[in-house]
């Protein structure tokens, strides 16, 4: 509300402003003078100081210059780049605009209007020293966000370059085991011992600012299902996984992030061929006691109010040959569900083989990875505005409250997906499959992200 309050009265302001400048008599808005730039303002309706005098701004960031003689203006150049500027939010001695992403920065930009900007109008101009910083990181996955100490994992997102720390839940630091990546994409970083069970967020220090990681690295106590002490395994038909089916050889025996103890097949070795036209064909299942709200919400891991695009369920998986055209794996966050039913309710299908309508072959040669999927992209949840505290009151209400996979192996289409009437004709008929899919640590985490500022007053 405060923000849509200081974006309204903003908006009014400029607009006010530009009709005084139209209108009053004693305006020279014919004004021929050079420009002139006093201040230049940093514009965030989510900053504690949403009008904010700064000596920098970072590529993307809306500003507001404040100067003389700025109705007329025709050009604006930021480090040489023609940066587009809207008439309509300019009065005589203010101007408000959005740095182009596409500005060069740093050796990029030529020496000579290197962090300048300059306004041009009538053949007269003004050059301001001010410098323009890249845009600031961003952090969009971890490659396994539970893995164990010692081994490596990926970061990825944008503007990671030249990484020079990474902080561990429990202020660990790490400054020496970092591999930098290309182009800022990602980069890889070495887990050190002594992180605490409840996890938390990582913090990336490189060239381009800091960035915090969602909330979900390394919590222990989020997991509701690992085979070795934590939840309970429980199965009670021919088609569920059962404590014989579970395995413990460590795999891979060369990979990055190896197996944690006992882990479950999707195929158990008793089963050498999953057919064509086969839901449920396998079902892993917690115990039917789970009580979701206890183990999360009330030791502090997640909050009941929190929205359902800052939760996710996660499970890390290893696949070591291509899984491709055939088979999914169902998620359930309660077992009220028949094979009928996949595509709606309170219920994911994951399918990693397929990008958009494209068959991509999966696999994780690497070793083990995490698959993170946002609570709100459950069907029933996907739609509307909820809660962690919708998903708490849906499986408290079950008789049978395990949480638990399936291995579906039936036909679909596009449209089960995507619901558009459009796409019923893209088909993905079944096959008779073998492949190896492995899961283990089965978890609620929360995806609340802290937010990292250039100001210290505007962190969360």
């Amino acid at each position: 509300m405060k923000q849509l309050r200081y974006l309204m009265f903003f908006v009014a302001s400029l607009v006010l402003s530009v009709a005084f400048y139209s209108c009053d008599d004693d305006c020279d808005c014919e004004n021929s003078e050079a420009p002139v730039i006093h201040r230049v303002f940093l514009q965030d309706a989510n900053s504690s100081v949403p009008d904010r005098e700064v000596q920098f701004a970072r590529l993307g960031q809306t500003i507001r210059i404040e100067g003389e003689n700025l109705l007329g203006l025709t050009k604006v150049l930021i480090n040489g780049y023609n940066n587009y500027f809207n008439p309509v939010f300019i009065t005589n001695t203010s101007m408000v605009l959005k740095i182009n992403e596409n500005i060069p920065v740093s050796a990029k930009a030529p020496e000579s209007v290197r962090n300048t900007i300059r306004l041009e109008k009538g053949g007269k101009f003004v050059v301001f020293d001010f410098e323009i910083r890249a845009g600031a990181p961003s952090i969009n996955r971890i490659s396994h966000t539970l893995p164990l100490a010692g081994e490596w994992v990926t970061v990825s997102g944008s503007g990671l370059i030249e990484v020079s720390k990474v902080v561990f839940p429990g202020d660990i630091e790490e400054t020496i085991e970092i591999i930098q990546g290309v182009d800022g994409k990602f980069f890889s970083v070495k887990v050190p011992n002594g992180m605490p069970d409840k996890g938390g967020s990582i913090f990336i220090e490189c060239a381009n600012g800091g960035v915090y990681s969602p909330a979900y690295f390394g919590c222990k106590d989020c997991v509701i299902l690992d085979f070795d002490g934590r939840g309970v395994h429980a199965s009670w038909s021919a088609n569920h996984i059962s404590e014989d089916d579970l395995l413990s050889a460590p795999l891979p025996s060369d990979g990055v992030n190896k197996s944690q103890g006992k882990y479950a097949p999707m195929r158990p070795a008793r089963i050498d061929t999953i057919k064509a036209g086969t839901p449920r064909a396998t079902e892993l299942w917690t115990t039917g006691d789970i009580n979701l709200r206890a183990d999360l919400v009330e030791k502090g891991l997640i909050k009941a109010d929190a929205p359902l695009g800052e939760v996710a369920f996660q499970f890390d998986i290893y696949v070591p040959g291509d899984w491709n055209s055939t088979g999914f794996i169902g998620v359930n966050l309660a077992n009220n569900f028949s094979a009928g039913n996949q595509w709606t309710g309170e219920f994911y299908n994951y399918i990693p083989w397929l990008n958009g309508s494209t068959k991509v072959p999966f696999k994780t040669p690497s070793g083990w990875i995490t698959v993170s999927i946002p609570l709100n992209e459950f069907y029933a949840f996907s739609k509307g505005q909820f809660t962690f505290n919708d998903v708490l009151a849906f499986n408290e209400s079950m008789s049978n409250k395990n949480v638990g996979l399936f291995f579906n192996n039936n036909d679909f289409t596009l449209k089960d997906i995507t619901g558009r009437e459009s796409d019923e004709n893209v088909k993905f008929p079944s096959a008779k499959t073998t492949v190896e899919v492995y899961v283990d640590n089965l978890r609620i985490v929360s995806l609340y992200t802290k937010k990292y500022s250039d100001f210290s007053d505007d962190e969360d």
